[in-house]
């Protein structure tokens, strides 16, 4: 056995500081610099070979990847923001909105929202300023609502508590700021403020594990630690910013869950994943040829790794390689669990305003939970097993309780279903529709005081569409829209079939001398020959 693999079995390997102590892996640590190119010990249950060997291949890996990026990487907002400004403080503010966008959210989706964002509130001073219902306004659209509020809260404690100024180090934008966890602080510190601190998200957990062969479960707290020490000591200590978005920028753009593009890769040659694949191949072309009775009798040794069976970063026996996965054998991650399914009936309670404009009821959600904050039509959850008539006296009651007896009178119609999926609730909105002030009767008997309270008001649809409204409330709105418009012909909104008026169907364009044209002929009556012939 090679002095390789019986350090590894001893838990030693080649990494550099293996007699360094290792410290708690929850805290972000001040100057990861001078820990470059080292890694605590691993544990008996852990193999050196999931480890980077020697400093050298550290410095060859910052050394290509630095190279790359320079040349590769995308033109963004916020890295211009971020290269251009020259107060650290804004510098930060840019680089921390950016992030908290980019939260379960892609990058061609936050792009928009980025630059109107900076635009509105281009300081921290200018977004503590700002109303909650400002920032649900702008964020409409862009899921995981409690992301502006929380942004909007840490900004106004930097204003209030700190004198406006950010915390400079990821310690201390962890534990002071509300919202900021351990990836978002790294990410501000390493890009704003140079700290050599690594980062790792879900691109950085990828490349990772194809790189160094980890197959565990990688949210997992041990392999989780595992990877934040291997993202700490390959931290380039004079790029630290670049690095990190490098990093990310590799796993978003060549090293993607599916399909990577392994060639292009610029870290391909300390890959251990591409390694696997590229041995699997060789050895199966050997059988292809009948060489693997001679010349390579058995299976080439895949795993690499000393402690097979044993190392709780390799694949679980559980879960064998699939070879047409290639490198996307890795990351494994654990199954997630099935959102829950519920039903909601949704009411588009409509009314003729003071100019006879239409407008729509919405109502305000609550300040915590799901869409806090935002603004939706009258709605109502649906317990299980409720038939169409009990959803309908249900809803119907519900939007009594709100405008009082005028409801009562009118006619809710069934509009359709609409699905929307959140990140653990699969929702069904069950949509009905209500117009108010049909008959001189019903309008006379509508009073404004029976609805306008705090937390409703009465909307135009432009009004609407400006609103703090989710994406799933747009989506009922389109319904109704588009239910509407089959209803009613030309009503508002309504998109006309090329060029005709639905208001006028059946009518028969007149010519300019006042005669009707000629009407098409049907096919029988073309074939048919005229009278007198």
């Amino acid at each position: 056995m090679s002095k390789l693999r019986a350090a590894a079995r001893s838990g030693r390997g080649l990494q550099q500081g293996a007699g360094e102590g290792r410290k708690s892996p929850r805290r972000c640590r001040k100057n990861v610099s001078s820990h470059k190119g080292m890694l605590p010990p691993v544990s008996a249950q852990q193999s050196a070979y999931h480890l980077f060997s020697h400093p050298a291949e550290i410095e060859a890996f910052r050394k290509n990847l630095l190279a790359w990026y320079d040349k590769c990487k995308r033109d963004l907002p916020w890295r211009k923001l971020a290269a251009s400004e020259s107060d650290a403080n804004r510098r930060a503010y840019a680089v921390w909105v950016s992030e908290i966008m980019l939260q379960q959210t892609q990058v061609a989706t936050v792009i928009d929202y980025y630059n109107r964002w900076m635009q509105k509130w281009p300081t921290l001073q200018a977004l503590a300023k700002a109303s909650l219902e400002e920032v649900n306004e702008l964020w409409a659209g862009l899921g995981y609502y409690s992301r502006g509020k929380r942004l909007q809260e840490a900004a106004q404690k930097v204003v209030s508590e700190l004198a406006g100024q950010m915390p400079a180090t990821a310690e201390e934008l962890q534990r002071l700021l509300p919202g900021v966890g351990r990836y978002t602080a790294g990410a501000i510190a390493s890009i704003s403020y140079g700290q050599a601190t690594g980062v790792v998200d879900g691109n950085v957990i990828r490349v990772l594990c194809r790189v160094r062969c980890i197959g565990a479960d990688s949210s997992s707290p041990a392999v989780a630690d595992r990877l934040w020490d291997l993202a700490n000591a390959l931290v380039d200590p004079a790029r630290p910013g670049d690095f990190n978005q490098a990093m990310m920028e590799l796993g978003a753009t060549v090293c993607t869950p599916r399909a990577p593009l392994c060639m292009e890769c610029p870290v391909k040659q300390h890959c251990k994943a591409r390694c696997r694949v590229e041995k699997e191949l060789e050895f199966a072309s050997r059988r292809l040829l009948g060489k693997a009775a001679s010349s390579c009798s058995q299976a080439p040794d895949i795993e690499e790794c000393a402690a097979t069976g044993s190392c709780s970063l390799c694949l679980p026996a559980s879960e064998p390689w699939d070879s047409s996965l290639g490198v996307a054998n890795f990351p494994r991650r654990a199954a997630k669990k099935q959102p829950r399914a519920e039903r909601t009936a949704t009411c588009v309670l409509e009314r003729r305003g003071p100019r006879g404009q239409p407008e729509y009821l919405i109502v305000q959600r609550p300040s915590s939970g799901l869409l806090a904050g935002l603004w939706e039509f009258p709605s109502l959850a649906l317990g299980p097993g409720l038939k169409e008539k009990q959803q309908r006296e249900a809803l119907l009651a519900h939007v009594q309780a709100w405008a009082g007896e005028a409801v009562a009178r009118g006619r809710l119609r069934h509009v359709g279903e609409v699905s929307h999926v959140f990140s653990h609730i699969h929702q069904t909105y069950v949509v009905y529709s209500l117009l108010l002030g049909r008959d001189p009767e019903m309008a006379s008997g509508w009073r404004d005081e029976m609805l306008e309270r705090p937390a409703f008001r009465w909307v135009t649809q432009a009004e609407f569409q400006k609103s703090a409204v989710s994406t799933a409330m747009k989506k009922v709105w389109k319904v109704c829209e588009r239910q509407n418009c089959e209803g009613r012909g030309s009503g508002q909104g309504c998109k006309r079939k090329r060029g005709a008026d639905p208001s006028r169907a059946g009518q028969r364009k007149v010519e300019a001398d006042g005669s009707l044209p000629p009407r098409q002929l049907s096919l029988d009556a073309f074939l048919k020959a005229p009278a007198g012939e």
